[in-house]
């Protein structure tokens, strides 16, 4: 069962702008009309308990898609259903369906227990109070805040306020959840634990995931589709096991040895840059193995060693260069 249907989305934005004089200033009363094509013509669809990642770079539409999903946004053309509802017309009732964990902006009151807003939300959703405190108590079993749940907001860890805030968004038993860059600004453990808590969301309970990130770990542990978007259009829509293997196999290797060495370039290793007893290195992981790359230095030389992603950014240019080649 499809739960999201898109077909041939568009959201433009006008604006004005001053016009520019033949001597170069601006005129104070002409204006000419601008259009920004923030989504084009996008067409997707979602399976019922799917975990879809839907990436981009900034500015690549993800947030204007994601606002006419959930109904904050009109379309300027083309078609959505969300849970067989039009989210335009049907806001209200969509939102009893649905539910939103933003990384950036809160929707609990920080000067409020977490208890407290539960108590709230659930008001404002029409549940029954014995069933409210029924369904508290069952999610904050699952997410371990029991120790804190009567704790000011204001008083939590970003960790601990980002697991209340996943609270409040399932009170209402929604069947699809948003997630908007959820583990922006968490340290490594408190991401780990919240991207285990996502998927146990979703293998458990069956929620459909929607979920936007710039961090390439939240999506491959999380997600087993990707949808790639930039400058308004779907440049990929791929399986997670398909992109990880032609896009997600290099990690740049930052490596401080404490003498120069001559380090030699072996298949699936670049080195990108040197300077002094600094280098940064490629590695393809789909030709070689951080053994291999180890074996070019001793162990004993080495100062400090930094692993990391390739930015998404670099991904993206990847995809395009091979759609170009």
């Amino acid at each position: 069962m499809k739960v999201i249907e898109v077909n041939n989305l568009k959201k433009e934005f006008v604006s004005k702008k001053r016009i520019t004089k033949p001597n170069g200033k601006k005129s104070l009363f002409k204006r000419e009309k601008c259009v920004k094509n923030a989504v084009d013509g996008i067409s997707f669809s979602v399976e019922e308990g799917e975990a879809l990642a839907f990436i981009g770079p900034n500015g690549a539409g993800k947030s204007t898609t994601i606002k006419m999903l959930t109904g904050i946004l009109y379309p300027t053309s083309g078609d959505i259903k969300v849970l067989g509802l039009n989210p335009s017309k049907d806001r209200i009732k969509l939102s009893y369906q649905i539910g939103s964990v933003f990384g950036q902006k809160e929707q609990l009151w920080v000067h409020l227990s977490a208890m407290e807003n539960f108590k709230f939300f659930g008001s404002i959703y029409d549940i029954k109070k014995d069933k409210l405190e029924k369904r508290i108590d069952e999610l904050a079993s699952i997410f371990e805040i029991k120790e804190f749940i009567n704790q000011p907001v204001k008083s939590l860890s970003l960790g601990q306020r980002m697991k209340c805030e996943m609270v409040a968004s399932l009170l209402h038993e929604p069947k699809m959840l948003f997630f908007d860059e959820p583990t922006i600004g968490l340290d490594p453990i408190a991401k780990e634990t919240l991207r285990k808590l996502i998927k146990k969301i979703n293998r458990e309970l069956g929620t459909t995931i929607f979920f936007t990130s710039h961090d390439v770990g939240d999506i491959e542990e999380v997600c087993k589709r990707v949808i790639i978007i930039n400058d308004g259009k779907i440049v990929l829509d791929d399986s997670m096991r398909n992109l990880k293997y032609h896009h997600l196999n290099k990690k740049l290797v930052e490596v401080n040895l404490k003498k120069d060495v001559k380090l030699k370039e072996k298949d699936g290793i670049k080195v990108l840059k040197s300077k002094d007893t600094l280098y940064k290195i490629e590695v393809d992981m789909n030709k070689t193995t951080m053994d291999e790359l180890m074996s070019l230095f001793k162990a004993d030389d080495l100062q400090d060693i930094t692993i990391s992603s390739e930015p998404l950014e670099e991904i993206i240019k990847d995809i395009y260069r091979g759609k170009d080649e």
